[in-house]
């Protein structure tokens, strides 16, 4: 009661000094408060934001896919299983290889158009992604593809079995023409670049050849080994064992130059005929993947594609090797185009919806 009693005999100056003080402690203790209560919803949305950050570079985060739109065994597809298992150790997951054949090209490349634009498919692409197009015999362009990286160039080589009766050019074109539509030339497929070379190799000695279409590479050089057909429009790459075995001889290669694997072998332009088809292969993904996608692929298929264990192969392989960038690469592609569509128009080729 005492207490109480002092309490009530407060000095009425003295109460308003304790409750000022009181209100501006609670003032403080307000303001903390606040401002605390801030800094924890900045922090949280700092790091939502980090997470968001996160999660856009985990790509990759299960294997990618390369779709290799011809058969086990052929040059498009030994640089693709070059390059993958090189590039593993880049993106730190499983890169695949599978192949999807058929239609010289078309249906692996359609399959890799049409596949979700998330980065995780991949295609080989190579020449055909331009001549099919032009001929009307496949439902893509060239512009439905993002480029990613150009990473091989191989002209072709025109390859007969070693007991054939011609060793020249000359000795075939001769036969040729003695012999109209008598010589079987098989290719990877109509509309595939190695039946241009063989287009071309007609129209330029003014032969008429019949052509025979195979699912890649591979599968016409068996059936020329198997005395199936009598010569072959490849790469040389997708013969030289062939011919380092004595099974196979090269006739020309359709390049401006000598190439290092067969330096014996003349060019078709050194025996009179001024004849030049190449292929090229790379990857690409569907137009609408996201750019940050694109350069993550990019940076790392760029690193396998100089990894010297890739180089190793291709030299290996005698696969023809050039790196190019994405840009770069479209530039290839859209001069390349181009080029086609003049080619088809000289050889009179039916070509349906040429104006892609």
């Amino acid at each position: 009661m005492k207490y109480a009693r002092n309490i009530k005999g407060v000095d009425p100056v003295a109460k308003r000094k304790i409750f000022s003080i009181c209100m501006i402690g609670l003032m403080v203790l307000y303001l903390w408060g606040c401002s605390s209560l801030y800094r924890t919803q900045e922090d949280s949305t700092q790091e939502y934001s980090s997470e968001v950050e996160i999660e856009e570079n985990l790509f990759p985060r299960k294997a990618i896919q390369i779709v290799v739109p011809y058969a086990p065994g052929g040059g498009t597809d030994s640089v693709a299983r070059a390059l993958a298992d090189a590039a593993k150790k880049y993106f730190n997951k499983p890169v695949l290889v599978v192949n999807k054949t058929g239609e010289g090209g078309a249906i692996g490349m359609t399959e890799g158009v049409n596949a979700q634009a998330d980065g995780y498919t991949v295609t080989m692409v190579t020449s055909e992604l331009v001549t099919l197009p032009n001929l009307g015999l496949a439902p893509f362009t060239y512009s439905d593809f993002q480029p990613i990286l150009q990473v091989n160039e191989d002209p072709a080589a025109l390859t007969v079995r070693k007991d054939a009766p011609w060793n020249t050019v000359e000795d075939f074109v001769l036969y040729a023409k003695n012999n109209p539509d008598k010589i079987r030339i098989g290719n990877s497929g109509e509309g595939s670049i190695w039946h241009f070379a063989a287009a071309d190799i007609g129209k330029s000695t003014k032969t008429k050849l019949k052509h025979v279409y195979f699912d890649g590479a591979a599968p016409a050089v068996v059936n020329l080994l198997g005395g199936y057909i009598d010569a072959v429009t490849v790469s040389p790459a997708e013969v030289l064992t062939h011919v380092k075995n004595g099974e196979l001889k090269v006739l020309g290669i359709l390049s401006a130059e000598r190439i290092s694997s067969l330096p014996q072998v003349p060019t078709f332009k050194e025996q009179g005929y001024d004849v030049a088809v190449s292929t090229w292969r790379g990857l690409g993904v569907p137009k609408n993947t996201p750019e940050q996608v694109v350069e993550i692929l990019e940076a790392g298929f760029s690193k396998a594609a100089q990894d010297l264990d890739f180089i190793e192969i291709m030299n290996q392989l005698e696969l023809g090797y050039k790196v190019a960038g994405r840009n770069e690469f479209l530039e290839i592609i859209e001069n390349h185009h181009q080029a086609i569509k003049v080619l088809i128009e000289e050889l009179g080729m039916e070509a349906a919806n040429n104006d892609k």
